[in-house]
């Protein structure tokens, strides 16, 4: 495809302004909320570390170097943004090397490491609770009034829960990877190549999302839906695990991208669910001036900020373009 869609439709039918977001790394900061309860004893060293302007697989790969370890040694819950703080926890398979502190020392020179244990396993890949963001919009040209009115709806009905631009990299070249692929990965498939495919079905799941969202029912379940709550597939093989009328909608959606619908020919991809409604709890919001408002909320893991901002005005970003968050 010569030109991809990376923006969709708000629920809300139109949004009320722009503003800036990123100007400042701190105008978008991200804490990882996790339940783990570490046993302080174990194979795996766990870093809490805090992070600017360095994405998370950068961080990740860079430990592993430092530490000596493989790649695959080095796991971490979500990936988090590069133009923002974060805070987020890291685990590093450490056998046989109880005493951490020279290491922690080196990682503190980078980082600060804001909490360390050991730990007997490593930590996986979405069993984080959700993410804490604390958002600062800057220039905002919408009236006061009706953003309060619309964020007072949001904390009441939630936005629809789509895969932030960033998902997709620049101008969408993680599809174009995709699609060039043609669902035929090449032996020894790396992360980049991973990442590629898991944009190519979240951009469907979009697409299907935006169609729900103008159709207006995005937020109640179609017959056939797998589950008892609106949710939309992330493409693999053989499709959609929904039927009836969910499954017709989907498939329609998808018959329209055949490039896209062609990579999931033989990914090994097994059909999954997303709910179509953000997990979204605790909105609160300030302004802090005539034109700056400040965000806080939580979303549950794989929920996209940019998403929720997307309901209320178009962002421009203050920062460069970002690697994908979750």
């Amino acid at each position: 495809m010569s030109q991809w869609r990376l923006d969709w439709p708000p629920a809300s039918g139109q949004r009320l302004g722009t503003c800036v977001l990123r100007q400042e790394a701190d105008d978008f900061q991200v804490d990882e909320l996790i339940d783990i309860e570490f046993t302080g004893e174990g194979e795996h060293l766990c870093l809490r570390l805090q992070k600017t302007g360095d994405n998370t697989e950068f961080v990740a790969k860079e430990l592993a170097r430092m530490a000596g370890l493989r790649p695959f040694d080095v796991s971490f819950c979500g990936l988090k943004d590069r133009h923002a703080v974060t805070r987020q926890w890291f685990s590093l398979y450490r056998p046989g090397k109880p005493d951490d502190t020279a290491f922690i020392n080196t990682v503190n020179e980078r980082w600060p490491v804001l909490d360390h244990s050991r730990h007997r396993r490593k930590l996986r890949r979405g069993e984080h609770l959700g993410n804490h963001f604390r958002l600062r919009l800057r220039e905002v040209t919408a009236g006061q009034a009706e953003v309060d009115q619309r964020l007072s709806r949001i904390a009441l009905e939630g936005v629809p829960n789509y895969f932030g631009p960033q998902r997709f990299g620049r101008d969408g070249g993680n599809l174009a990877k995709a699609v060039a692929d043609g669902g035929r990965p090449r032996r020894g498939r790396n992360f980049k190549a991973g990442l590629a495919f898991s944009a190519a079905r979240s951009w469907l799941f979009n697409e299907i999302l935006a169609e729900r969202v103008e159709q207006g029912n995005w937020h109640r379940t179609l017959e056939g839906e797998p589950s008892s709550e609106p949710t939309g597939p992330l493409w693999g093989d053989g499709g959609t695990s929904a039927a009836g009328v969910a499954a017709d909608l989907e498939w329609a959606v998808v018959d329209r991208f055949p490039e896209v619908k062609a990579v999931f020919s033989s990914t090994r991809m097994k059909p999954e669910r997303r709910s179509l409604a953000l997990p979204l709890s605790g909105l609160t919001w300030t302004w802090e001036s005539s034109d700056t408002l400040f965000l806080d909320f939580v979303l549950g893991a794989g929920g996209f900020a940019t998403a929720l901002v997307a309901e209320i005005l178009d962002a421009v970003s203050g920062g460069p373009v970002t690697n994908p968050a979750s």
